[in-house]
């Protein structure tokens, strides 16, 4: 009997397609899925490896999977993504109990991958060098998000050299998926009930800079815009530097791209700015929130940004915090800097202590939070749509607005939908409460 494969996914939504493209391969060769890791025979962690924390958890969950193997509760653990890929040297030695390890450019080996496990083969090492591929999933690619929503990812690899990122060393240089190709997929999804396609690459902005000619952000989010249905199309993960007027005079004038961009800063002081290698300096980020809310009136503008990097000192964090007050992020994520071999910043002196590091990121977010109460207080009696996720108790529904992407953002709570209402359904909605960094509305009679 052969063996059920259960994912264990890890890290952003770049990951989660890769898991998805996985588990159509698996399913295309006719191999059986488990429902959950823990009905599995095979456990699949696909991995993070980007900072500390993010190993320390992909760590973790190979150890629990290995120690499920040992009680007998499955019968093999295969470890894929970029923790594989980017300790490949290493990773089979510290880790004896895994079965087979797996890297970015082997992902649609998987299936001849856990037919070798069956066979007993243990200690398996399929990992490249260099990452250099770029995957179409499978037409029977699953959609684990568990919602009518899925990542579309538009490209691979990232050719910036940010100081303090160990990306590039794992996934390579930057390389786009031809823009029929893109289509077909999101024909495909759209197809199958999604409804709401959220573009993802290590900078979407720079989409295409690898193909030459025509092939854009502005010219995809075109061709996406010509297909038919309602649904909504989302940018996440942009560049300040790249955000280019044709790009936002797309994004204006398209008939499903919500008004809503994810551009990380980083921060917003000029010698941080520079010591961390960002392209575009601190113009690019200090000019962001006024070009993008004069271009698409009603934006909804999330950024991120990392603190503690070598050479921030008091005074250019505090500068960072004023221009968080000046600029008003909807949305506002903050990481700690994580000191990362094989980075530029590895060898520089730290000057700031991982405590401090962790005060000031707690500031930023406090700062951040009185942001997110006034301008969400300020949206209770507005009504517009939100697309619903998936029922919650009481009659009430989880949704989520055009200003809202899913997982990284606040949602919306929907009382008194109609009887027939199901996931995927579009509804317009009046808000009555704000409540930390969500909503709660109610339908709105037609």
């Amino acid at each position: 009997m052969a063996y059920s494969v259960g994912f264990v996914s890890l890290g952003c939504a770049k990951n989660l397609v890769d898991s998805e493209h996985m588990a159509g391969v698996l399913r295309t060769a006719g191999l059986t899925l488990a429902r959950s890791p823990e009905e599995a025979d095979v456990i699949l962690v696909n991995t993070c490896g980007f900072i500390g924390d993010a190993k320390e958890e992909s760590i973790d969950a190979i150890l629990r999977a290995c120690a499920r193997k040992e009680a007998g509760l499955c019968r093999a653990v295969i470890v894929a993504g970029c923790l594989t890929q980017r300790y490949r040297q290493s990773l089979r030695a510290s880790l004896p109990e895994v079965d087979a390890f797996l890297g970015l450019d082997q992902l649609d080996e998987i299936a001849r991958l856990v037919k070798r496990v069956e066979r007993g083969e243990h200690g398996i090492l399929r990992v490249s060098g260099v990452s250099r591929r770029v995957f179409s999933p499978s037409a029977r690619r699953l959609v684990l998000t568990g919602g009518p929503f899925a990542y579309l990812k538009i490209a691979e690899g990232c050719n910036h050299r940010c100081a303090f990122c160990a990306i590039p060393g794992i996934r390579g240089r930057y390389r786009s998926r031809r823009i029929p190709d893109i289509v077909r997929e999101a024909e495909g999804l759209l197809a199958g009930g999604i409804r709401e396609l959220n573009l993802i690459s290590q900078d979407t902005t720079r989409y295409g800079s690898d193909l030459g000619g025509r092939s854009t952000t502005a010219a995809l989010i075109r061709e996406l815009d010509r297909l038919g249905g309602r649904f909504w199309i989302r940018l996440l993960y942009g560049h300040p530097a790249h955000l280019d007027a044709a790009l936002l005079e797309a994004m204006a004038e398209s008939r499903h791209v919500c008004r809503y961009l994810d551009i990380p800063i980083q921060h917003s002081h000029p010698d941080v700015l520079r010591a961390m290698r960002r392209a575009g300096g601190a113009r690019a980020v200090r000019e962001l929130p006024g070009r993008v809310r004069a271009a698409l009136p009603g934006v909804t503008l999330r950024t991120t940004c990392l603190v503690g990097f070598p050479g921030e000192t008091a005074v250019r964090f505090e500068s960072l915090l004023a221009f968080v007050r000046e600029a008003e992020f909807d949305h506002l994520g903050a990481f700690v800097y994580s000191r990362e071999e094989n980075t530029e910043a590895h060898d520089l002196p730290r000057e700031v202590t991982p405590a401090l590091a962790r005060q000031r990121r707690a500031r930023l977010m406090r700062v951040q939070q009185t942001i997110v109460r006034r301008r969400l207080a300020a949206r209770v009696g507005q009504v517009e749509d939100v697309l619903l996720i998936r029922p919650l108790e009481d009659g009430m529904w989880l949704a989520r607005s055009a200003g809202q992407a899913p997982e990284v953002d606040g949602v919306t709570r929907v009382t008194h939908c109609p009887a027939a209402t199901k996931a995927g359904d579009y509804l317009r909605v009046r808000y009555t409460v704000a409540e930390g960094y969500d909503l709660v509305a109610r339908v709105r009679p037609s």
